[in-house]
């Protein structure tokens, strides 16, 4: 007789791999399965950004991104600490190199000091004396900022997982969703061959794929997934301590990206990124990427061009400094104008899956969705991965507040 899971979680992502481990602890005699299609976790968003630990600086007062974000920082370093996961408090600064920026500056010290995060203003001479390199006109000092590994987090979050009995299958991939009043059935192809899998409830984070996950159930829902590219620098080694804490531009409100900024990565190395350029392939890393499929489906979504033409000035700019070297560098030396083209090295590109509505609107905050049977994270950009823990644990909650299910 086939086994019936209680909970079957889609996605190897940090979320998902964190949701797993803390339903497994809180439910420690329900059985839970977590199906990954790639042969390791952590293998997109998880895995191709800063891994930055986020203060909550840019989130709006009162949305979930702002609460999660905050809880997740504590949770998330004790974690690491617990597990013997290196963390490197370096603190971040967000630069201002313009009268408008200094505006936009003020405007955003006042909403960490509404969201309760610990800041202070700094001068161009206070700026200068603690980051001889960078040129700014002043900037906001964050002490709660940190930098971490989140694969190395996700692999021993499964690594706990499992011990307290968790399954986790790799290299399994959800091609079909059937619901039914007593449970869901997956279709999911395991070397090459199609298997059925059945559990009591579903739960999807699946990131780039999250809309897709929500039709395979029918589940009305008003968002596509956006594919913007992240591309990376790594600077030379000769200025691997070109900067003492991790160095931000001011970013513009209206839009959803926070700029190409210098991270001090948990190797001691230097990135400089991410832009924000428009992908055509949901998971296309490399330097030329076009699916057919993921572009066709962007091409006939509304939200997609009006979203576009909205911001076409600045996609056009993303896509010209992409291709053209010195204008990505401009946008570092504006704060940083030592660093040069010889310093910019190769480094993998990442993918933000980013949910847009059929109005062409962003959605800014985190978005779930939900059937009788399932429940899906729709939208789960930064700081989704400093909000893990509490967005796991959020997850649960919503689950057990529904006991008649499972």
């Amino acid at each position: 007789m086939q086994k019936v899971y209680d909970y079957i979680i889609i996605g190897g992502g940090i979320v998902g791999i964190s949701t797993a481990w803390q339903l497994q602890q809180r439910e420690p005699g329900k059985s839970v399965l977590v199906l990954e299609k790639e042969q390791g976790l952590a293998q997109h968003q998880t895995g191709r950004n800063s891994g930055v630990i986020h203060a909550g600086v840019y989130y709006a007062p009162g949305s979930l991104k702002a609460k999660l974000c905050k809880a997740g920082v504590e949770a998330t370093i004790g974690f690491c600490s617990e597990h013997n996961i290196p963390v490197e408090n370096c603190g971040k600064l967000l630069v201002a190199t313009s009268p408008l920026e200094v505006e936009r500056m003020q405007a955003l010290y006042q909403r960490c000091i509404t969201n309760g995060i610990k800041v202070e203003l700094l001068t161009a001479e206070q700026l200068k004396a603690v980051e001889p390199n960078i040129s700014g006109l002043g900037a906001i000092h964050v002490s709660a900022t940190s930098i971490v590994d989140y694969k190395r987090v996700t692999e021993k979050m499964a690594e706990v997982f499992t011990a307290a009995g968790g399954e986790l299958r790799l290299n399994t991939e959800v091609t079909r969703l059937k619901e039914s009043a007593t449970g869901i059935t997956v279709s999911v192809l395991e070397n090459g061959c199609e298997v059925l899998v059945q559990g009591r409830f579903l739960i999807s984070c699946s990131g780039l794929m999250a809309d897709r996950v929500t039709r395979m159930l029918g589940i009305n829902t008003d968002f596509q997934i956006i594919p913007y590219r992240g591309e990376y620098y790594r600077l030379t080694a000769r200025h691997n301590r070109v900067v003492n804490h991790l160095i931000y531009p001011i970013p513009d409100p209206e839009l959803p990206f926070l700029g190409v900024h210098l991270t001090r990565m948990i190797d001691g190395t230097v990135t400089v990124g991410p832009n924000a350029v428009q992908g055509w392939k949901r998971e296309g890393y490399g330097r030329i990427n076009l699916s057919w499929k993921d572009s066709g489906e962007m091409l006939r979504f509304p939200g997609f061009w009006k979203v576009t033409l909205a911001n076409l000035k600045t996609g056009l700019q993303e896509v010209r400094n992409s291709w053209w070297k010195p204008g990505y560098l401009k946008q570092v030396q504006k704060y940083c104008p030592q660093i040069q083209l010889e310093d910019l090295e190769p480094y993998p590109a990442g993918i933000r899956a980013q949910a847009v509505m059929s109005d062409g609107s962003l959605v800014h905050d985190f978005l779930f969705a939900e059937s009788p049977r399932s429940l899906h994270v729709c939208n789960a950009p930064s700081p989704a991965a400093t909000s893990a823990i509490p967005i796991g644990g959020y997850i649960c909650d919503k689950i057990q507040e529904r006991r008649e299910v499972v």
